[in-house]
């Protein structure tokens, strides 16, 4: 493979970090009503998730949380300058989540959760503008969490376990800003791999001075999910030698899922139950992607991201023994620095507001919902570190970005 093919090749698979903001914050129902707050809230299983130091304190022996939610976001772009114009046209995503406990003893509680914690589902009109950078990307990561819990003094627990993460990716783009075969048809790209695996851990400590007041801190660690059995399919390149072949070759590459630390308070006063959550995730360690190809060259590409944190406050108000009220708010900083905006995932600041209600069926079994709209800052930016093959000039690409995305779910919760 001559320096051109190679060049190509590393330009198209470059952009499978998918930028930032695959972070995907719907892991329960009743935690996104307050504004996705929760790790000092002990009120379901969720709590596993949420710190699993709060296992031990659920009353019920048996308790189980299963839900789901539809994301229904539209991204457009535009640049005054040329002229263009673009909408995204996504299909609709499906975060889950399964939660079951046991409590063991007074003291100690056992659990396992399953959650979609990371996604990202971006589909642009084919050949569009920024196609070279992306036309279609779908990533999903679903983990698998077992847990224990233990009281280890009067008002001091902690709990934690291992985190198995199974991952996937479809990614596709085109070769160049105007590279075809000799039909005219646009040298085109498709990344796919799925069943990746990797492994981490998660420690939560709650500290419970009162009755009414908690105060929790929880960490998640980083998880590498390294691809080394993916697929990279080129289609439509010109019968040429300066051009890769049209096929399929293996590549290997690592996406990060960062490391997370939260710490956060409740307090229940009356019909009230007031939490407040702070979250800091570690973004920084994502500074470039590398790329080792089948044929042993190799590619970092830089991203530079950098930490970023999240502000989260929620309210539950027990309107009567059927119903709980809840509302929040948070806002979520994105890690994308400036230069580095790629229309992969094209997240900036955001601000969440939260809505929702359980219905208490009986006194074992209830119904939860919950609806998120989360309104991302309007941005003009750009993603500057692409060049078309052959051309040693970088030609950035970029424009005025508008997204929002609204987020409805539904669960139940049953203790025994």
């Amino acid at each position: 493979m001559n320096k051109l093919q190679v060049f190509v090749v590393l330009c198209l698979v470059s952009t499978m970090a998918f930028a930032g903001g695959y972070r995907v914050s719907t892991q329960s129902n009743r935690q996104l009503a307050m504004g996705h707050t929760g790790v000092a809230v002990v009120n379901s299983a969720d709590i596993l998730f949420f710190n699993p130091a709060g296992l031990v304190h659920l009353e019920s022996r048996l308790s189980v949380s299963a839900g789901g939610f539809g994301v229904f976001s539209d991204v457009s772009y535009q640049n005054e300058q040329f002229g263009t114009f673009a909408e995204t046209d996504s299909p609709a995503g499906t975060p889950f989540y399964l939660y079951a406990n046991y409590k063991v003893t007074d003291d100690f509680a056992v659990g396992l959760g399953v959650y979609t914690p990371y996604g990202s589902n971006v589909t642009w009109p084919t050949d569009w503008e920024g196609s070279h950078l992306v036309n279609e990307i779908e990533l999903s990561a679903i983990f698998i969490q077992p847990t224990l819990s233990y009281q280890l003094f009067d008002s001091v627990s902690i709990g934690g376990g291992p985190i198995l993460a199974i991952g996937g990716v479809e990614f596709n783009r085109n070769a160049s800003r105007s590279l075809t075969d000799e039909q005219g048809n646009r040298s085109n790209v498709a990344i796919e791999d799925s069943g990746v695996t990797g492994w981490g851990w998660t420690a939560g400590l709650m500290f419970t001075p009162t009755e009414n007041f908690k105060l929790g801190f929880n960490y998640r660690s980083l998880i590498d999910i390294e691809s080394t059995e993916g697929t990279a399919t080129f289609t439509n390149f010109p019968n040429s030698p300066l051009t890769p072949s049209n096929g399929v070759q293996g590549f290997e590459a690592t996406l990060p899922l960062p490391a997370e630390a939260t710490v956060g308070v409740s307090y229940k006063w009356d019909k009230f139950l007031f939490a407040f959550d702070y979250n800091r995730a570690f973004w920084s360690e994502y500074e470039a992607l590398d790329i080792v190809f089948e044929d042993g060259s190799e590619s970092i590409n830089p991203r530079n991201y950098k930490d970023a944190s999240a502000y989260r406050f929620g309210v539950e108000y027990n309107a009567t023994d059927k119903l709980d009220i809840r509302a929040g708010y948070y806002f979520d900083e994105s890690p994308v620095q400036s230069g580095y905006f790629a229309p992969e995932t094209p997240r900036n600041d955001s601000n969440g507001y939260t809505f929702g209600l359980s219905y208490n069926v009986s006194s074992k079994f209830s119904i939860d919902a919950s609806l998120l709209y989360l309104r991302f800052k309007q941005i003009n930016e750009s993603y500057d570190f692409y060049s078309d093959p052959g051309v040693p000039v970088n030609a950035p690409f970029g424009g005025t970005y508008k997204s929002q995305a609204l987020i409805p779910g539904i669960g139940v919760t049953y203790n025994m």
